[in-house]
């Protein structure tokens, strides 16, 4: 029974068209297990996430906004915890507390103000993707066993999916060609076409459609905008310029 309600889980995952209707299925499912919350997602700000983060969380909408306004990601110990182990592991485990530096204690502390008060984390270590972990909130009644170990596997494949969907909808980063790498560097540092054309060996002309190729691939209208493009797409680095 188990295999087959895990399949049926899966079969949904992969039909899923946007990671708002992934969403959907994720958390009627966690529902259905008897947790009370739940947050699939990449260790960023929730409220601020970068286009590849996978972000589908739950929470109540005050502790995000707090979580977000005091920029707890970055010392936040569910986290933290998760960055360091491949296990899942539970909120209220003294283990896990033991551990934790005062202002870690004191985020967990707000939390369960806001309601989120135990819960169980499962570490998401996926090759070429941001820090992520699946946190399920246990309600009063707690929840069963059996249920917890579904929860697991519902949370690792949902983000898998939910990350594909993700990077799907991302346009392909533009690539340059070495001589426009060597062009655009130069931009960096102030040279124009003629200053160029003598150092790479070329015409004016050249070097001209060189750099006109590089703005067209960034879809940008100057050169500046190439040469920090560039840069922020690590084609070029600060140090070589």
């Amino acid at each position: 029974m188990q295999a087959r309600i895990n399949w049926a889980f899966a079969e949904v995952c992969d039909r899923a068209t946007s990671v708002e209707e992934l969403h959907a299925a994720f958390m009627r499912e966690i529902r259905e297990l008897g947790f009370t919350h739940a947050a699939c997602a990449s260790h960023v700000d929730p409220l601020r996430p970068p286009a590849e983060a996978v972000m589908m969380v739950d929470y109540p909408l005050p502790w995000l906004q707090r979580f977000s306004d005091q920029n707890y990601a970055k010392r936040d110990p569910v986290y933290w915890r998760a960055r360091r182990q491949t296990l899942p592991f539970q909120w209220s485990d003294r283990v896990f507390r033991a551990g934790l530096a005062a202002d870690q204690v004191r985020i967990l502390n707000e939390a369960a103000e806001a309601g989120l008060v135990d819960g169980i984390t499962i570490p998401i270590h996926a090759p070429d993707a941001l820090p992520a972990s699946c946190s399920l909130v246990i309600g009063p009644d707690g929840v069963d066993p059996l249920n917890a170990q579904k929860a697991t596997w519902y949370g690792v494949y949902a983000h898998e999916c939910a990350r594909r969907l993700r990077l799907a909808g991302i346009p392909a980063k533009p690539v340059l060609s070495p001589r426009e790498r060597e062009c655009v560097q130069l931009l960096g540092q102030g040279k124009d076409d003629g200053d160029m054309a003598v150092i790479l060996g070329l015409s004016e002309h050249t070097v001209h459609n060189i750099v006109r190729r590089a703005m067209h691939k960034y879809g940008v209208a100057s050169r500046v905008q190439a040469f920090v493009r560039a840069l922020k797409d690590g084609q070029i680095r600060l140090e070589d310029v």
